[in-house]
């Protein structure tokens, strides 16, 4: 006797209906086989089953002669031990040790060994997919439940143990449908730990930070050790608009996946802010792995890649990110396959300007030679500097500034600005896949970044000036466009192209 039960496979992000079948032959010598490319924690579920089945009062899988479980397509590779509940119910069915509909009805869950569910990494987007393909409900670990249920319109059982499972399959004691969570109250106001007020001085780098929040830009500070700059990017987040519904639903997949979403927080509400540590190798910052995973430049998707001594990262690690800084994705390639990840984040990175760190401080010497110096900033490599569009100087703070009580204005005031400027982006782009300025490719320019002939002279001279590449040169229109969006103006005036040009380090 046969049975079938669906299930599903998450491949990058998105999910594929996966058909369960499970073939009981009572005759011969008991063997319990799964076919259909799993990996080891799969493979492993024959022995959490057989354990399960006994342990919640079902015919124990040793007496059933030869089982096979086939996982269909057989050509999608299947990982994680999200299977054992349907290979449970659909080894029920076939041995007619219980009988119930199971059309409609998705399952994904791990077993214990006494028949209780364990969580499982990556339901978000199975429960998008479940909305989407028309099933009226899913069966999830009850630790999942409050994940899953931020998905609208579909029915999500938890499910705590195998036996209470199949007695609600049975109708014999059904499971009520967990309450759909409430995404409005998620979105609540969010404290932050750092305010721009704290931060003293720095006028000309806030002004920067404001003007990548806003328009999405790239941004590297250079400056002397104790300047500021770790402060400034840390205190960054503060001022990055409020997520929409559908960018959180974006983040929170990636964090699903890659087994990072809290239990308390089912719904990312706050832009992510990641900071690895400049030994972090390729993998970890790229993603990858035998079965390709989110990295660090994913999991900062629609927030900020922090990259503090940004020198002293390996110049093999730092190059790739070459094409996310271009395209906002990233391709990660494997003998079993590739697979694109997201990675739209905004890179904010720190470095001194020489290894001893004073080269631009008037006050304190510098120890290092020309040669050392150049050595040290040719770390960073022409295409990746290009890629940034704002580079700052951050100078040592003066005694008088760090004495005054107030410095600036608030986070909250400069963040409805930020959110004002997006508001403008959003109308201009209603019809297109973008969001913000930075992601306008050049042959949009014209259209959203007409110049008239002033602005059209500064950028001439600017270009001739500083020696800038032709990528540089559009980066430079859309920071004016960024600029003139802060001040609600339609048109990129001198001033604004003027104020742009100031962010652009001069090329020797």
């Amino acid at each position: 006797m046969s049975s079938k039960i669906l299930s599903a496979a998450t491949v990058g992000l998105e999910s594929e209906i996966v058909e369960v079948e499970v073939d009981v032959l009572k005759q011969g010598i008991h063997n319990f086989t799964i076919v259909g490319l799993p990996d080891t924690s799969i493979k492993e579920s024959r022995d959490r089953v057989s354990s399960a089945l006994k342990n919640s009062g079902f015919k124990p899988a040793h007496q059933c002669g030869r089982i096979t479980v086939n996982l269909a397509p057989a050509d999608l590779p299947k990982t994680s031990p999200i299977y054992d509940i349907p290979i449970a119910l659909g080894f029920i069915l076939a041995t007619h040790q219980a009988s119930f509909d199971f059309k409609n009805r998705l399952f994904a869950g791990e077993l214990a060994l006494d028949g209780k569910t364990r969580p499982i990494q990556g339901i978000l987007p199975i429960a998008l997919m479940a909305k989407k393909k028309g099933f009226s409900e899913i069966y999830v670990p009850w630790e999942n439940a409050s994940e899953a249920s931020i998905v609208k319109g579909i029915n999500i059982i938890p499910v705590k143990d195998l036996y209470s499972l199949v007695s609600h399959l049975t109708k014999e004691r059904e499971i009520d449908f967990h309450t759909p969570t409430d995404t409005e109250e998620l979105f609540q106001e969010n404290d932050y730990p750092l305010d721009m007020l704290s931060v003293k001085g720095q006028e000309h780098a806030k002004r920067a930070l404001e003007i990548a929040a806003a328009g999405g830009h790239n941004v590297i500070l250079n400056g002397p050790p104790g300047s500021g700059k770790s402060l400034l990017a840390k205190t960054m987040p503060s001022i990055l608009p409020r997520l929409t519904l559908s960018e959180a639903l974006e983040i929170t997949k990636i964090f699903s996946i890659s087994g990072k979403l809290a239990k308390n927080n089912p719904l990312i509400t706050v832009r992510p802010f990641r900071s690895p540590h400049h030994s972090a190798s390729a993998v970890s910052l790229v993603g990858g792995g035998t079965y390709p995973r989110p990295g660090e430049i994913s999991l900062a998707h629609r927030g900020i890649l922090f990259l503090d001594e940004f020198a002293e990262f390996p110049k093999n690690v730092l190059e790739n990110l070459r094409q996310p800084l271009e395209d906002g994705i990233i391709t990660v390639s494997r003998a079993k396959g590739s697979l694109e990840f997201p990675a739209r984040f905004t890179l904010v990175a720190a470095m001194n300007p020489c290894p001893c760190g004073n080269a631009t401080d008037p006050e304190k010497t510098c120890t290092c030679s020309p040669s050392q110096i150049i050595n040290y900033q040719k770390k960073i490599s022409g295409p990746i500097m290009d890629r940034i569009d704002l580079q700052i100087e951050v100078p040592r703070v003066k005694f008088d500034k760090l004495q005054e009580e107030k410095s600036g204005e608030k986070s909250a005031e400069i963040r409805n600005r930020v959110e004002m400027a997006r508001k403008i982006q959003k109308e201009r782009f209603h019809k297109l896949p973008i969001i913000t300025n930075s992601e306008i490719s050049s042959g949009q320019i014209k259209e959203f970044c007409p110049l008239d002939q002033p602005c059209v002279e500064i950028l001439r001279s600017a270009v001739s000036s500083l020696g800038l590449s032709a990528r540089a040169y559009y980066r430079l229109i859309k920071i004016s466009r960024t600029i003139a969006d802060l001040s609600q103006e339609e048109k990129i005036r001198p001033a604004h192209l003027a104020e742009a040009v100031q962010y652009r380090f001069k090329t020797d």
